[in-house]
């Protein structure tokens, strides 16, 4: 395992997955499409979610913290399978998110047959993963290419 992938690209990945989730996905996925649904299944959602105003900030430690956890391993997978994705660092990284949306996908999908919540919230789920795991593995590639080239 290379720790320079690891570490470095796993912060990169964090990073543009953090722009990218608070600039566009929340707003306009989960503020937006997905609102109504969320207030018609506040049972499943942490009290301070449901509160008006939501305290988003009590929890942001735990969201960090998990999403950095979450990239470490994300970019440590990255970085094994490396080598079996082809063409240039962002048709990697490209190839990456496409794939690990794929496995989101097939986890909402088993989820979805425990967790009474509408189609439409594991779909959109789904296509912000795609979002997500798109921007993140095109620029975790990027940055993997720079410190550790193939």
């Amino acid at each position: 395992m290379n720790w320079k992938i690891i570490v470095l690209g796993g912060l990169a990945l964090y990073v543009a997955q953090f722009i990218v989730a608070m600039a566009v996905t929340g707003p306009v996925i989960h503020e937006r499409i997905l609102d109504a649904d969320y207030k018609q299944t506040t049972e499943y959602w942490r009290p301070e979610l449901t509160q008006e105003p939501p305290d988003m900030a009590a929890l942001m430690p735990m969201w960090i913290f998990n999403g950095v956890i979450g990239s470490f391993v994300l970019a440590a997978l990255y970085a094994w399978l490396r080598p079996a994705f082809g063409g240039a660092a962002w048709q990697k990284g490209l190839s990456f998110g496409i794939v690990v949306t794929l496995f989101t996908a097939m986890y909402h999908l088993a989820l979805s047959g425990v967790f009474n919540l509408p189609g439409k919230i594991w779909f959109w789920w789904t296509i912000d993963m795609l979002v997500l795991a798109v921007v993140g593995g095109i620029v975790l590639a990027l940055v993997a290419e720079k410190l550790v080239p193939e």
